[in-house]
């Protein structure tokens, strides 16, 4: 992902409706024999997933050392405040820095995904928050222009973007000091990610787990649904994977109407091919 728009002109091309063609047909019979060996695929998937998840919930946790303290609309609050009565607390990191017109339209895509999902994750003892560097007037004005309502602070005049390798100076960027996703090189000032925390009974916090650069994916519902779609993400041809992704209040009535300019943030300009993230 990246926060600067290459080439406004390839961002603003409308989506193109592709047909398929040449693609098998056959009887029923034979779909259901085909499906079924396809079941079988996702079924061990299913089961890797639910391993790899074992293992992630067996990651060792790193004590939350510093006090950091956040802006939000109740005042000042320290991280621990945050988990709202709950122990876990799930966060995303959005791309939005100090001085930017609007949000990154693919960190708001995944934002889009979050307000129906707060009354379940409570259920859950999960609590959810955004976060992100710029200001919290900032912050407010978008996010009133979005109709969002779920909790979002700034961490502005802290270091905790950059302790969480999701904002970068132009120096680290330079001098190749920057880290992104475990060792990666940014391509952008900042990158989103979503971050796990523990708050035990004592109001210890500890951080449990990260996932960047396609592990954001856990957000877009939308995208798990279009896998499941003959034409699936149909991205493959585009300028950058993402590149169909607007504000939800910038898409056209209809596909083939042309988008309006998507101005400011992007983040999948300088990315991989599938979903719009580098692996």
């Amino acid at each position: 992902m990246t926060t600067a728009i290459a080439n406004v002109s390839t961002l603003n091309r409308p989506p193109v409706n592709r047909p398929i063609v040449d693609h098998p047909i056959v009887s029923r019979n034979q779909w259901l024999a085909e499906r079924k060996k396809l079941l079988a695929r996702e079924k061990e998937l299913t089961r890797l997933g639910d391993q790899i998840a074992r293992e992630r919930r067996a990651l060792p946790w790193v004590r939350m050392e510093q006090d950091y303290v956040f802006d939000t609309q109740e005042g000042r609050r320290p991280l621990a405040d945050l988990f709202d009565g709950r122990h876990q607390l799930v966060m995303e990191h959005f791309m939005l820095a100090p001085g930017w017109e609007q949000g990154c339209k693919s960190c708001s895509y995944m934002a889009d995904h979050t307000d129906a999902t707060l009354v379940h994750l409570a259920q859950r003892d999960t609590a959810f928050v955004a976060v992100s560097r710029a200001p919290l007037a900032e912050i407010e004005r978008f996010r009133k222009r979005m109709g969002w309502k779920f909790p979002w602070v700034s961490s502005h005049g802290t270091t905790f973007n950059q302790d969480f390798h999701v904002s970068f100076t132009a120096d680290e960027r330079a001098s190749g000091k920057a880290d992104y996703n475990f060792g990666s090189k940014p391509p952008g000032e900042e990158m989103p990610g979503v971050s796990a925390f523990w708050k035990d009974d004592a109001g210890t916090v500890f951080h449990t787990y990260s996932t960047y650069g396609r592990g954001v994916e856990v957000m877009m519902h939308t995208y798990r649904l279009l896998d499941l779609t003959a034409k699936g993400r149909d991205e493959d041809k585009l300028g950058f994977t993402m590149e169909w992704v607007r504000h939800h209040d910038r898409y056209e009535p209809t596909p083939a109407a042309k988008a309006a300019p998507a101005a400011g943030a992007c983040c999948g300009a300088s990315s991989g091919k599938a979903g719009g993230l580098a692996s």
